[in-house]
């Protein structure tokens, strides 16, 4: 045998077992891009909502911060839960409003919203879990076969034992390099996703104080 392959000439000499990390690698990938395109499609800062919606708020403009926020809502996450308090703020047609009640609200919608955000995160989970082990089922299962064929062979030399550990290890180099990609991505989109969930921790702190402490008219 040559020195060298392609990866179809490794993928053959992996077996059977190739084909479920086939497909473990092609689930990672597509994951992966999926989550990551729709963490860039829904611009996840905060700030700058933020300081507009207290702004209106200052100008007991209510009305006009729904409506800066309503226009937000289809790239903005954090827009829809900004936007609930501010619902909530009008609807108590200038009352006092319960801090509580305005933490439940945005707390409920914030937990819709990150639960958006982290769909797929529990496949990658999976996928990195699987990957490995299934490369590694493979790799028994090649080391079986290639004892076996050594067994019953009449001349056995290094070259004939060599050859059937590396063709075994095929499947758990593979495993592995799918279960690498795949923890990398979930750490990456858990790692934005955390910092996502505290910036709507913290903007919602100052949002409902600034409301509390206004009480602004609709």
């Amino acid at each position: 045998m040559g020195s060298s392959f392609s990866l179809l000439e490794l993928f053959v000499l992996g077996g059977f077992f190739m084909w479920p990390l086939l497909f473990f690698s092609i689930a990672t990938i597509a994951i992966a891009m999926e989550r990551a395109i729709y963490l860039l499609y829904h611009n996840l800062r905060l700030d700058d909502l933020k300081d507009a919606t207290e702004e209106f708020i200052r100008s007991k403009d209510l009305n006009g911060a729904r409506e800066y926020l309503e226009k937000l809502t289809k790239r903005r996450i954090g827009a829809r839960i900004l936007l609930v308090l501010i619902n909530r703020a009008i609807g108590a047609n200038g009352k006092p409003i319960s801090e509580h009640r305005l933490e439940k609200a945005a707390e409920t919608e914030a937990v819709t919203c990150i639960n958006s955000l982290e769909n797929g995160f529990n496949f990658l989970t999976a996928l990195g879990s699987l990957s490995p082990l299934t490369g590694f089922l493979g790799t028994v299962s090649g080391m079986i076969g290639a004892f076996k064929s050594i067994a019953e062979a009449s001349d056995v030399n290094a070259q004939i034992v060599a050859n059937g550990i590396y063709e075994a290890l095929i499947t758990t180099v593979f495993g592995l390099v799918i279960a690498i990609i795949a923890m990398v991505a979930h750490s990456l989109f858990t790692h934005v996703v955390d910092k996502f969930s505290a910036e709507v921790e913290r903007s919602c702190s100052d949002i409902i104080s600034l409301l509390s402490d206004e009480a602004p008219e609709a």
